[in-house]
């Protein structure tokens, strides 16, 4: 899995969820994950997650670390997988860095801590791909439920999206390994 930060700051609106983006703006061929910081405001028209369009929820914050994850030759619940993968990577890069100071707790693709909530998830399919998004609050202004974020644990930004992505890349890498050792009967 190849992975990208951007440095460049960009507001998340669901747009970016769409099939071989990652590639055609970045280079990024086959399974990849790009992440970056920005905000996020995602309108009902781009918005993917049928509860929160039923409830018409907002998702909205004013910084937070985006990753978009686009896997090829899997089905949907892959990508769910994926998801709760890289919640249960996030809830240890924050013990890790912490020292063990802050430990999370995650619900399905959902991280909080202290009951408020750390990171928001979704992942949909393509004609060719399944896509993830991935996002953790870095500040906690401007989003519409009680939050913890990034500053909370008094981690920056780039170093834990750095991580996420890595730590992220090696075991999807690792697991589709184990995919190919094995005989099938």
């Amino acid at each position: 899995m190849k992975t990208h930060f951007d440095s460049k700051p960009a507001t998340y609106d669901g747009t970016q969820l769409k099939a071989l983006r990652n590639y055609l703006d970045y280079g990024l061929l086959g399974d990849s994950v790009l992440a970056w910081t920005g905000p996020c405001q995602i309108s009902f028209e781009h918005m993917v997650d049928g509860e929160d369009l039923r409830e018409q929820a907002k998702i909205e914050g004013s910084e937070m670390v985006h990753l978009v994850f686009e896997i090829f030759d899997v089905p949907l619940v892959a990508g769910v997988c994926l998801q709760r993968l890289t919640a249960d990577h996030a809830r240890a890069i924050v013990l890790q860095m912490t020292g063990g100071k802050f430990a999370l707790t995650r619900e399905g693709d959902d991280l909080y801590w202290n009951g408020k909530k750390f990171s928001i998830s979704i992942a949909t399919k393509t004609a060719n791909s399944v896509l993830v998004h991935f996002a953790v609050n870095v500040r906690n202004d401007g989003t519409p439920v009680p939050t913890c974020a990034l500053v909370d644990f008094g981690l920056q930004a780039p170093v834990f999206a750095q991580e996420l992505c890595v730590n992220v890349a090696e075991e999807w890498i690792s697991i589709k390994e184990a995919t190919w050792k094995v005989r099938t009967l």
